[in-house]
């Protein structure tokens, strides 16, 4: 660039005022599009308020009985926490709840939850057949719901 300027045989304080004019001009681009770029993640991360955010009893008591010791907010299993976290589900953007409950749906249709080693030492938490049904419906159920109000 300086060389540039030079051809131009331009003194150094015309080549100082040129190179800052450039430099504000860079600033101010990335500036706008950095605005640009969190308005857009801003509106794709919003958190949504679910239709109906209560569960209904038998699903509840499902969760309660196999899910909810490790996946809330004050579990100590962190990967558990992490993963999916039933107290936090409802504040999720709609496309994160829309992925959860697909989640659910799949984890528990495919027998990964509870997973087996848990199982060992807790037998009486594995789903049984009817439960693993409850779940599945009510995940997919819910999943429609958040597709079709988008």
């Amino acid at each position: 660039m300086l060389y540039i300027l030079n051809y131009y045989k331009l003194d150094k304080i015309q080549t100082t005022k040129i190179l800052i004019m450039k430099r504000k001009s860079l600033i101010s681009t990335l500036v706008v599009l950095f605005l640009f770029a969190s308005t857009i993640v801003f509106a794709l991360e919003k958190p949504t308020v679910k239709s109906n955010p209560e569960m209904p009893e038998n699903v509840t008591a499902i969760i309660k009985k196999s899910c909810f010791g490790c996946h809330n907010t004050e579990s100590k299993n962190e990967d558990a926490k992490e993963e999916l976290d039933f107290k936090k589900l409802n504040t999720l953007s709609l496309m994160k709840q829309i992925s959860a409950y697909k989640h659910i749906g799949e984890t528990v249709e495919d027998n990964d939850m509870p997973p087996k080693k848990f199982l060992e030492k807790y037998p009486e938490k594995k789903l049984t057949s009817e439960e693993k049904q409850v779940l599945i419906a009510w995940a997919k159920k819910e999943a429609e719901v958040l597709v079709k109000s988008k």
